[in-house]
C-alpha cells in the first residue's frame, strides 16, 4: 500500500492489499480461521478478517516473553487499543510496529507486525457500522488480555496466581471469546438478507455461549502449559474446597482431587456447546457457507474437549489433546455434504457431546 490519503496519513486499500491481509499474513498467522474466513460470503471477509488481524496482533504482543517485562507489554496493549479508539496516527502506528519487530521473529510474525498500519487502513475504509463493531470487539478482547497481564505474576517470576473465583472465570471466557460470538451476530445480521428474521438481543447471547464454549476448552486443554508459565485459569476458591491450592496443580499426583473442580467445569463447556449447536442450526441452510464457518469450530472444540476426557491427564504436561491435522482435513471433507442437513447435524454433534459426557 504505497499510496496514501490526504487526510490521516493512512494507505489506500486495494484489491491487491485486501488479498495481501486477508490471505498471505493471515494464513500465516492462523491456517484454521484462514479456512473459515475463505469459508464466509464475501461481504464478511473485510470486516471479520480486519478484525482477527488486529486482535491476534494484539494477542501476539501479550504473549511475547522477549517484548520484556509486563509493564512494557501492557504498555503497548495500551498504545494499540487507544489507536482504535480512532482517528489512528500512523507515525504512532509505525513506531509501534517498530518496537515490536525488534526481536527474533518468525517471518510470519514479522509480516503480521509490519502490516499494522495496513490493519487501520482497512477498518478504516470499512463502513461505519462495521467499523464500530470491529472497534468495539478488539477493544474487548484487549480488555481480556490486559487480565492476563494484570491478573498473572510475570512468566520467569516463578510465581503462580490463580483467578478467585468462578465468576472470574466466566467474565475471562466472555472477554477473550465470549464477546467474538456477539460481534459474529451483529455482523453476520447485517451483512446477510436470510438473517433478516433473528432477534439479534438472543442470538447474541446463544453467541456469546458459543465463543465462551471454545476457550472455556482452550483453558482445560492448556492447564499443565498455563500452569508452568505462572497462570491458574481455574478458580483458587474452588481449589481451596477439593483441598488443592494452584502450585498443588503442578503435580500430576493430584489429578483425582483436581476432578472434582475439573468435571463441573467440562460440563459447563458442554452446556456451552449444546448452545452453539443452537445457534448453528439457527442459520438457514441455503446460507451453506456461514453454515459451515460455525460448524467447523464448534466440531473442532467438540473433539478437543472429547480427546481431553479421553486422555484423563488434565495435569500433566507431556500429555496433549490436541486434535490431528489429517482429523481436521477429514472433518471438513465430510462437513460439506453434511452442512445442509440438521438431522446430520445433530447426529455428528450428539455423538461427540456423548462421547464427552461418557468419558467424565
Amino acid at each position: 500500500m504505497a499510496e496514501t490519503t490526504t487526510s490521516g496519513g493512512l494507505p489506500r486499500v486495494d484489491a491487491a492489499s485486501r488479498d495481501r491481509l486477508l490471505k498471505d499474513v493471515l494464513k500465516g498467522v492462523s491456517r484454521s480461521f484462514y479456512l473459515t474466513l475463505r469459508v464466509l460470503p464475501k461481504n464478511l471477509r473485510d470486516p471479520i478478517g480486519v478484525a482477527y488481524l488486529l486482535a491476534r496482533t494484539a494477542d501476539t504482543l501479550t504473549d511475547r516473553r522477549r517484548a520484556g517485562f509486563t509493564g512494557a507489554r501492557l504498555e503497548g496493549l495500551i498504545v494499540l487499543r487507544s489507536q482504535l479508539v480512532g482517528p489512528a496516527d500512523v507515525g504512532v502506528l509505525r513506531g509501534l510496529a517498530s518496537e515490536l519487530m525488534d526481536g527474533d521473529l518468525s517471518p510470519e510474525e514479522r509480516a503480521m507486525f509490519g502490516s499494522l498500519v495496513d490493519y487501520f487502513a482497512l477498518l478504516e475504509s470499512l463502513g461505519a457500522a462495521d467499523q464500530e463493531h470491529v472497534r468495539w470487539v478488539v477493544d474487548t478482547l484487549t480488555q481480556g488480555m490486559e487480565m492476563d497481564l494484570t491478573a498473572f505474576p510475570a512468566e520467569d517470576s516463578g510465581e503462580l496466581a490463580s483467578l478467585a473465583t468462578g465468576s472470574d472465570l466466566d467474565r475471562y471466557t466472555y472477554l477473550v471469546a465470549g464477546c467474538v460470538g456477539e460481534f459474529w451476530t451483529k455482523v453476520t445480521v447485517a451483512h446477510t438478507p436470510s438473517l433478516s428474521g433473528w432477534d439479534v438481543a438472543r442470538m447474541s447471547e446463544i453467541g456469546v455461549r458459543f465463543g465462551k464454549a471454545l476457550q472455556l476448552t482452550n483453558v482445560l486443554r492448556d492447564i499443565p502449559r498455563d500452569l508452568r508459565a505462572g497462570r491458574c485459569y481455574l478458580p483458587a476458591d474452588e481449589l481451596a474446597a477439593a483441598g488443592l491450592s494452584p502450585n498443588d496443580l503442578l503435580d500430576p499426583s493430584n489429578e483425582v482431587r483436581a476432578r472434582e473442580v475439573l468435571i463441573p467445569w467440562m460440563q459447563t463447556a458442554l452446556g456451552h456447546f449444546q448452545a452453539a449447536e443452537e445457534y448453528l442450526l439457527a442459520v438457514p441452510r441455503r446460507s451453506a457457507r456461514l453454515r459451515l464457518a460455525c460448524l467447523w469450530p464448534l466440531l473442532l472444540g467438540l473433539a478437543t474437549l472429547a480427546r481431553l476426557a479421553r486422555s484423563g491427564r488434565w495435569l500433566d504436561s507431556d500429555s496433549t489433546a490436541k486434535v490431528s491435522r489429517r482429523w481436521v482435513y477429514r472433518m471438513i471433507f465430510f462437513s460439506l455434504p453434511a452442512v445442509c442437513s440438521n438431522t446430520l447435524l445433530r447426529f455428528w454433534i450428539k455423538r461427540l457431546r456423548r462421547k464427552v459426557e461418557r468419558l467424565i
